[in-house]
């Protein structure tokens, strides 16, 4: 069971972190804690499981990206670890996982591509397979971004 200070810290965390050097100075201020006990409190909830990561949320259009594409891959089993570290590398890819393919999609790596066009996602998507040996892929682009939140745990 969580505490009522760590449903506390949760709440603060569970919102949009300002961009500094020390993200969890202003929370700390908030919630009336100094950083270093916000610190601790969020290492202990990281070690019990309540916490598995932070995550940032680029907001691609407002950073000059006006397209990006979805490339499912169809990898081989044995290469997927290989391939994956590869894609996750370069510099316009900023999603890569793994999925199950099925008999009819067999795609089951993801990399999430951005680019200034739709022709630029094209080239790197060109550029990544040449590079990893891979031919078989789609480009799923998007039309419009629909939604961009953060989960909300607790409500305050």
């Amino acid at each position: 069971m969580l505490t009522e200070l760590e449903q506390k810290v949760i709440r603060g965390l569970q919102r949009d972190l300002p961009v500094t050097a020390r993200p969890f100075q202003e929370v700390a201020q908030e919630l009336g804690l100094s950083e270093e006990e916000l610190t601790a409190i969020i290492r202990r909830l990281m070690e019990q499981g309540y916490i598995r990561r932070f995550g940032a949320t680029i907001r691609h259009r407002l950073s000059g990206f006006q397209a990006n594409a979805m490339a499912a891959w169809s990898v081989p089993d044995d290469r997927l670890e290989q391939v994956g570290a590869l894609m996750a590398a370069c510099r316009e890819v900023t999603h890569c996982y793994e999925r199950q393919g099925s008999d009819i999609w067999p795609y089951n790596l993801y990399t999430m591509i951005h680019g200034k066009t739709q022709a630029e996602c094209e080239a790197v998507a060109q550029r990544l397979a040449a590079a990893v040996g891979i031919e078989d892929y789609v480009l799923l682009f998007s039309d419009a971004e629909l939604k961009k939140t953060t989960m909300r745990y607790f409500q305050e």
